[in-house]
């Protein structure tokens, strides 16, 4: 098996990490598959990433269609964690339950209400009486959602 130069092998390198996950994926196994019999484990080392990564990369390009184009998403539809509104059943409720006697408002905008709580009193109120924990990130989104702001009464200087 041919091994590349250093000077080959650093540019590769380089050009390696500005790829996307699944590009770096497929570089790397055309790279191996051109080295012939262990061009995964060179390549990998070149690189520096997984023997595995080289192979996955292999499975996708067998797979890869006649003519198939360019794809905008890398990753699977549906990922990451999901928001508190689908995970938490009866947030809302609990939430005004909690803070439906500390609502005031101005009585000539109909739109503008307030709270005293502060997001991690709500917060707390929310765990002890429902059972719900959650940040005080949660209570600002829930807060907004209701049309609601944190006011704090403040002494006025004479």
């Amino acid at each position: 098996m041919a091994h590349y130069s250093e000077a080959s092998e650093k540019l590769m390198y380089k050009f390696y990490r500005t790829l996307s996950e699944k590009d770096r994926r497929r570089y790397a196994a055309i790279e191996a598959k051109k080295l012939g019999h262990g061009g995964i484990t060179y390549i990998a080392q070149v690189l520096d990433c997984a023997q595995s990564t080289i192979s996955i990369g292999i499975k996708e390009l067998e797979a890869l269609a006649e003519g198939s184009g360019y794809e905008a998403r890398i990753r699977q539809a549906g990922g990451g964690r999901k928001s508190y509104a689908e995970s938490i059943m009866g947030i809302d409720e609990a939430f005004l339950d909690v803070i439906e006697n500390h609502i005031a408002g101005d009585p000539m905008q109909v739109a503008v209400r307030w709270t005293n709580l502060s997001r991690q009193e709500i917060a707390n109120r929310l765990l002890q009486r429902h059972g719900i924990q959650v940040s005080e990130t949660v209570i600002e989104q829930l807060l907004h959602k209701h049309n609601l702001t944190r006011r704090k009464a403040q002494k006025k200087r004479r």
